[in-house]
């Protein structure tokens, strides 16, 4: 009898060793190799032949000039911002998975939108987690529609599910989850990383072959990467991850991955007990402050994939009782905070060495782009001069280690949404001003001493 073969791989990046270790040589992560056994011969690689009947016809070589390049029409997920999110609607054939914390609404959001698609394709729920009657009882609950167009079953086996989604001829599948999936050939448990990625390869290669689209569920680890190894990113079409803000009032949906649109859409839901609710004027949200002025307070305009989101900006500046004065932001890069507050010294002459300075994004927002850099110096400076700066003023914009104010992409997006909110003023770059927006007024400047003398203008 053959002897079993292992092999240890790290489930954050997928890089293979011949023995296990305590640290990946690869990314540095620790304690992230695990162990998984190697089919014993060839002849057992691939999914079982009851459910590889698909791949039985040879494959054939054409020139890419004969290929007909034609739009593969979608259809909608029955949510609009996740349509907008996927890039428009469902691609057939395509594989998405969609990853979050523990209790962030996935499957909520997957048996909202297999409602509607039941209506015009058929539809089938595969839960490898939780029984039947619990599904029942949630989708109850959502009061999802269609409910007797929804085929559901409870089964991990990937050869049993292909069989199954072959005989109701579905068009549309949600597996839930990919760590709870196996395939036979493997003697591996459950959720190890070879499981994981043969699981999902089956799933891939039915669907590009018969055109079926599969809704995957994904589970993530303590350092919320999509558990499993790396190779499971690259095999999905788009990678989805549903995280909830920091008062967990609101679930936010980001795109990591997108083979059929953009990569850096985003939409917002609301977490209700009839479950989640589109969010389509997230501005409106995290800009719901008090009438009062504070200082220290600021707003911009962020570009999340194709549409402008208004934002509060906090800041606070108090002298500090230690000998090293904390930096601390939330929501915002550490490392520009820190160029901010150097800019700020050199090029302005505010001395901030003996102050604690805190920074943070309203609603717990992640600011990813350097559009911000402007508002957080600017509340920086409102919080040390205690000078509230009014609420009808917008600002964004880069700052240079020079202290240039350099352009964002999209500015007159960025400010007619503003003029939308009722902003009346803003401090923008002054490649941002070319265009006027009709109901607010445009201060224009080019460096750092420009934007402190427009904020004793508004001030």
């Amino acid at each position: 009898m053959a002897k079993t073969k292992r092999a240890y791989v790290c489930s954050d990046c997928g890089a293979d060793f011949p023995r296990w270790q305590g640290q990946c040589s690869a990314c540095a992560a620790w304690n992230t190799i695990t162990e998984f056994t190697i089919p014993k011969t060839k002849a057992a690689v691939g999914v079982a032949s009851a459910a590889n009947s698909y791949a039985g016809a040879s494959t054939k070589v054409q020139k890419l000039s004969d290929v007909k390049a034609t739009d593969v029409p979608r259809y909608s997920s029955g949510i609009s911002e996740l349509d907008r999110v996927l890039g428009g609607g469902i691609v057939p054939g395509s594989v998405l998975l969609l990853c979050g914390d523990p209790g962030a609404g996935k499957s909520t959001l997957l048996l909202q939108s297999i409602g509607a698609v039941a209506e015009h394709k058929s539809a089938l729920y595969v839960s490898g987690e939780e029984s039947i009657n619990q599904i029942s009882q949630r989708a109850v609950r959502l009061k999802t529609p269609n409910l007797d167009k929804i085929n559901v079953v409870a089964e991990t086996s990937v050869e049993q599910i292909l069989n199954l989604v072959a005989q109701q001829k579905a068009d549309f599948v949600i597996i839930d989850s990919i760590q709870t999936m196996t395939v036979a050939h493997n003697e591996s448990a459950a959720g190890s990383p070879s499981q994981v990625k043969e699981s999902a390869a089956a799933l891939t290669r039915y669907a590009k072959t018969e055109g079926v689209t599969f809704l995957i569920i994904g589970h993530i680890n303590k350092d919320s990467n999509v558990a499993g190894p790396m190779q499971l990113i690259h095999i999905v079409d788009g990678l989805f991850a549903l995280s909830s803000t920091s008062d967990e009032k609101f679930r936010v949906l980001r795109t990591s991955k997108n083979r059929f649109g953009a990569d850096s859409e985003s939409c917002f839901f609301a977490m209700t007990e009839q479950g989640m609710k589109q969010v389509k004027n997230p501005s409106a949200i995290f800009l719901s402050r008090s009438d009062k002025n504070h200082a220290g307070s600021t707003c911009t305009t962020l570009w999340e994939g194709t549409r402008p989101l208004l934002v509060e900006i906090q800041a606070l500046c108090n002298t500090s009782v230690t000998e090293n004065p904390r930096r601390l932001s939330v929501g915002y890069d550490h490392n520009r905070l820190a160029m901010s507050i150097a800019v700020l010294a050199r090029h302005g002459g505010v001395m901030l060495t003996d102050m604690d300075i805190f920074v943070n994004c309203v609603g717990g927002i992640k600011i990813e782009e350097t559009s911000a850099d402007l508002a957080v110096l600017l509340a920086i400076f409102s919080s040390f001069k205690n000078a509230p700066i009014p609420q009808d003023v917008l600002v964004f914009g880069e700052i240079g280690l020079n202290a240039d104010i350099r352009p964002a992409a999209n500015g007159v997006e960025r400010i007619r949404e503003a003029a939308k909110q009722g902003f009346t003023r803003a401090i923008v770059p002054k490649a941002n001003a070319s265009r006027q927006v009709n109901g607010i007024e445009i201060i224009a400047v080019e460096d750092l001493q420009e934007a402190l003398a427009a904020f004793d203008r508004v001030s």
